[in-house]
């Protein structure tokens, strides 16, 4: 008797919650776009029934003006529901931080650049995203942090 096959299927793929907000509109429209952007990525992982898992990436963008003053703010949160199995705890838990935003990522982007571009902005196309670099940056302040205490 071999392992049990490895299996990783994306099986639902959704938006969970969106919101656009342009408060200063269109007072905004007349200024220079030289926005000040802040950018927050944020990872949820749901265990479902049956080896499924659902994975929620939200994004939000929060364009402020030069004075400080809030010109949107954009959060989407794209879900997607994926059947793994034959997987260790730990592949498990890394497949679930990296594998499943990467392919959650250019979804979310396509999505805020369409919403930023029906706000009357200019395109906002997000930079890709390290998930692989930011799951190892963690395991280290975890290994850190355990160490000290």
């Amino acid at each position: 008797m071999g392992n049990p096959p490895t299996e990783f299927v994306l099986e639902r793929l959704y938006i969970r919650d969106l919101s656009f907000e342009s408060p200063r509109a269109p007072e905004s429209f007349r200024e220079q776009w030289q926005p000040q952007l802040q950018l927050d990525l944020n990872t949820r992982t749901n265990g479902l029934n049956d080896e499924r898992y659902e994975v929620v990436l939200t994004v939000t963008v929060h364009a402020k003006s030069a004075a400080g003053q809030t010109i949107m703010i954009v959060e989407v949160q794209q879900g997607g529901v994926f059947r793994i199995r034959g997987l260790s705890e730990d592949q498990l838990r890394r497949v679930l931080a990296t594998n499943c935003p990467s392919i959650l990522f250019p979804y979310i982007r396509e999505t805020i650049d369409t919403l930023v571009v029906k706000g009357g902005f200019p395109p906002l196309m997000l930079a890709p995203v390290n998930f692989e670099g930011m799951f190892e940056e963690a395991l280290k302040r975890n290994q850190q942090s355990a160490v000290q205490h």
